[in-house]
């Protein structure tokens, strides 16, 4: 039996359900890095049932960097308009936005190491959204700018 207090942390840390959580921890024997390696492939593994769906929906979004040198412009897609309009999806679009400008030049983003967790590729990011919204998430397009 696992703890509640370690299936709250794990559900703090990954955002996944809480039974997700509790079958990760169960899996894992209780080990917390284990479980997120589990929710991990797991997220990989909803990711790729959902890259055939059509992403119609989702927003454009922007980011300057301080000074006005550095600037990004993206376009995400998803399925839905609810999930377009989520707080979180549009968290993730901020967040490819930053790793973008990060960038020393237009190169593939997705192969990348997320700036903010050198352990996963920002594909791994992308793919723990999708199983967070039981959506596909495609980004579509994006330019960067510099001076």
């Amino acid at each position: 039996m696992v703890s509640i207090d370690k299936i709250k942390k794990l559900r703090d840390e990954t955002e996944a359900s809480i039974m997700e959580c509790r079958k990760a921890l169960e899996s894992a024997g209780g080990d917390m890095d284990k479980a997120r390696k589990i929710l991990g492939e797991q997220g990989q593994k909803s990711a790729a049932k959902r890259a055939d769906r059509e992403t119609c929906e989702g927003i454009i979004d922007s980011y300057i960097h301080a000074g006005g040198r550095v600037g990004v412009l993206i376009e995400l897609h998803c399925e839905s308009d609810f999930v377009a309009r989520a707080e979180d999806f549009k968290n993730l679009a901020h967040e490819l936005c930053l790793q973008i400008a990060a960038m020393p030049s237009e190169q593939e983003v997705l192969e990348q190491p997320w700036i903010k967790d050198q352990s996963k590729t920002v594909k791994d990011l992308v793919a723990e959204y999708i199983s967070k919204f039981g959506e596909n998430i495609t980004l579509e397009a994006f330019t960067r700018y510099e001076l």
